[in-house]
């Protein structure tokens, strides 16, 4: 054979080939879109990024506002997975009359669609409601010791966090949200929060210049932030993370609390000044927007577009002096 008639039959068999490979492509996507009826695929509408608030922080980790992520997408990708998530809250004393308002606005917004555990801590189960729930949530009441300080309370809840993270959390959940109790819910909340280590602007102190941060100053302290420290001042009410990183969090909250107890030393906003000890050295991976955490006394700052979790109007006095 000679070389022509070669070279002409091996660009038969290519262009054969290519034809063959091309005609199962086309058959595969016309079958394809056959099966989806030409639904389309979630397309998302890029609409420029805010630019009146920080969006991202200084180790790139994304700071949630109003605007900035797509809750379709989101939702897709995380039902892809059978996302579970935990909401711890301490319901102990009075504290228990918040029980109500918190599981039922968060039933309306909170997490909608995915599988939700709520864990309710407290000293007095008999006075946990019973509430109505959506498919696929659930509430399991956590018996816990009664203390008669609230600085106590507030304190121990890392100790309990920790304790049951790693005794029964870690087998029901694949995220962790710790908040308060005294909440409502009061827009969408859902899983553009989730990430594996998550801290909140504190509402108070959000633009405010770090020296005006309540860090813990006292040097002896295990919570102690040197005034040249910090990059955000965080809320002790609202964290959270896989169930892995939480046990870390609340594990090196609570040691540090009790190495400080066995010195006489008490933090200046107990649990909150050893979360933001924590976070200067394990920075947060997702930072939420006083959008997630905020109250109604500050008013309704410009950059403000929705306020999703707010405090329940109380006296702190009364409520936390009554047994």
């Amino acid at each position: 054979m000679s070389i022509q008639k070669a070279e002409k039959l091996c660009r038969n068999k290519w262009w054969f080939l290519n034809s063959l490979m091309a005609a199962l492509f086309l058959s595969l996507w016309w079958f394809s879109m056959k099966e989806t009826s030409w639904r389309p695929r979630l397309t998302f509408s890029y609409k420029g990024q805010r630019t009146d608030v920080l969006l991202l922080s200084p180790w790139l980790a994304p700071i949630v506002w109003n605007g900035t992520y797509n809750s379709a997408i989101l939702d897709a990708q995380f039902h892809q997975r059978n996302v579970r998530i935990g909401i711890t809250v301490f319901a102990i004393k009075k504290y228990t009359a918040f029980v109500k308002t918190f599981i039922d606005t968060a039933e309306k917004y909170f997490m909608i669609g995915h599988k939700v555990i709520y864990y309710i801590f407290t000293d007095r189960v008999g006075d946990i409601p019973t509430p109505d729930l959506g498919e696929g949530r659930s509430v399991t009441v956590l018996e816990v010791p009664s203390y008669q300080r609230w600085q106590e309370v507030s304190m121990r809840r890392m100790e309990m966090i920790r304790k049951y993270s790693q005794e029964r959390f870690v087998n029901e959940v694949d995220y962790l949200v710790c908040v308060d109790v005294d909440m409502r819910f009061s827009d969408e909340v859902g899983v553009e929060i989730l990430s594996d280590l998550i801290g909140t602007l504190h509402p108070g102190l959000y633009g405010a210049p770090r020296e005006s941060f309540t860090y813990e100053r006292k040097l002896q302290s295990e919570a102690y932030i040197a005034a040249e420290e910090g990059d955000f001042y965080y809320a002790g009410g609202y964290f959270g993370g896989t169930v892995a990183e939480v046990y870390k969090l609340t594990d090196f909250c609570h040691n540090a609390m009790m190495a400080d107890r066995a010195n006489n030393i008490e933090a200046i906003w107990h649990d909150e000044s050893y979360l933001n000890k924590y976070f200067l050295d394990h920075k947060p991976t997702k930072i939420l927007s006083p959008e997630y955490l905020w109250d109604e006394k500050f008013g309704s700052p410009d950059f403000l577009q929705r306020k999703r979790f707010l405090a329940v109007r109380k006296n702190h006095r009364q409520i936390r002096n009554r047994r």
